[in-house]
């Protein structure tokens, strides 16, 4: 059984950092491609980054530049460090096996629950 489980949200002044994580079981973590989203109240769930099995990196234009993903798969963890904050970061972040071939769609249809992220001062 698949388990997603998002921790390293809060509340955050603009322009300060957070670093999520994202911890996985139940699957072979090192073969998938693993990715961040985040819904924000009122929007739809869109990818915030993306990493292939081989390291190859994929950012939404909103957080290029500012926010990295990663990944230890010796600790089957996924990793967004994110930088210079802004208001329109505040959403729930999910994270989830993703399909690069197929827009970066998630792989699992169980989301974890996710962890809120809020950008105010």
């Amino acid at each position: 059984q698949v388990q997603l489980a998002e921790s390293g949200g809060g509340l955050v002044q603009p322009g300060g950092s957070l670093r999520l994580s994202c911890a996985a079981s139940g699957i072979i973590f090192s073969i998938y491609s693993m990715a961040w989203y985040r819904q924000a109240p009122g929007k739809q769930r869109e990818l915030v980054a993306g990493v292939t099995s081989s390291d190859m990196v994929k950012y939404a234009d909103s957080v290029k530049g500012r926010f990295t993903i990663s990944r230890d798969n010796a600790k089957r963890t996924v990793y967004l460090q994110m930088n210079s904050v802004k208001p329109d970061d505040t959403a729930v972040y999910y994270c989830n096996a993703a399909q690069p071939r197929n827009n970066w769609a998630g792989v699992f249809d169980s989301w974890g629950q996710g962890t809120q992220v809020t950008v105010s001062s």
